[in-house]
């Protein structure tokens, strides 16, 4: 009898058992709209196209290689949000593009909220057809949070 305790495991053999992730059949991903995003919270998977970008950092290191952070406007037919994309990442984000970006995060900055994908996540350029028009009058990051106390009531 194979019994696997760990869902990272893989390779493992047991008397003759075989167990590896290619076992496991892969579900697919859930995609969510812009609009359900809330602060400090992670694992999102969004379709969204890329409406307008400024390259905030461009520095390059004392060993030659570049630092390079843009901060993007993306957003889907539900809302749109400021992306920080970081080296490659910037390359993908020409006006236009529509991504999927797979296990984004949430983060704060100065208040307001910033989709960010690090290197536990994915952006990838999407194959299908764009069949919406970001709604960029609904921008999560302008909204500013504040830092409340809880009180015991």
């Amino acid at each position: 009898k194979c019994i696997s305790t760990s869902r990272f495991l893989v390779s493992h053999s047991i008397e003759g058992c075989d167990l590896t992730m290619a076992d496991q059949p892969k579900r697919k991903p859930t995609f969510v709209k812009v609009d359900s995003l809330r602060p400090g919270t992670n694992g999102h998977n969004l379709i969204v196209k890329v409406v307008d970008y400024k390259v905030v950092v461009n520095r390059t290191r004392p060993d030659g290689s570049t630092v390079q952070i843009a901060e993007c406007t993306v957003g889907d037919d539900t809302g749109a949000i400021t992306l920080t994309a970081r080296n490659q990442q910037v390359e993908m984000m020409t006006i236009g593009n529509k991504v999927y970006l797979r296990n984004a995060k949430i983060d704060m900055f100065k208040g307001s909220m910033r989709l960010a994908v690090d290197k536990w996540g994915l952006i990838q350029e999407a194959n299908e057809e764009a069949d919406f028009t970001p709604k960029i009058d609904y921008d999560l990051s302008a909204v500013e949070y504040e830092l409340v106390p809880a009180t015991d009531d």
